[in-house]
């Protein structure tokens, strides 16, 4: 398994293409809610296996979101290792802390990651969702 920041086209493409598969095929999430215009300014990880994109994530400030593993990749510790990743980089970069909105249904991943619930369930492109926040100090 191999983490890259998207630099290149071809990183771009992959790391979008994870993310339509994912959250506007397999979700149905409008494609405008997706890409919401936020990417140009964010930090875009994919994750590659045997050179096939799997896995992707964004960082746009501290909010960490965006993660999504490919189905038939799903419980091989793709989405662990991209928060790996995102979290190395956060302490490279000196983050005070990460934020994310977790679909309900994985909240317990990033509970088990150290991140508290922070806030009610609510609402986001059609899913329930629960604020998380981790200090990294």
């Amino acid at each position: 398994m191999e983490i890259v920041i998207a630099n290149t086209k071809k990183e771009i493409i992959d790391h979008f293409y994870v993310r339509g598969m994912v959250f506007v095929v397999e979700q149905g999430i409008d494609y405008e809610i997706e890409f919401d215009g936020k990417d140009v300014n964010s930090v875009l990880f994919v994750t590659y296996m045997n050179g096939q994109a799997v896995g992707a994530a964004r960082l746009y400030q501290n909010k960490v979101g965006r993660l999504a593993t490919i189905k038939k990749y799903r419980q091989k510790g793709v989405a662990s290792s991209l928060m790996d990743a995102i979290e190395q980089y956060a302490k490279d970069n000196r983050f005070q802390s990460l934020v994310l909105h977790a679909q309900l249904y994985v909240k317990d991943f990033y509970i088990k990651r150290g991140y508290k619930v922070e806030g009610e369930v609510f609402q986001e492109a059609g899913i329930d969702h629960i604020k998380m926040i981790k200090h990294m100090i």
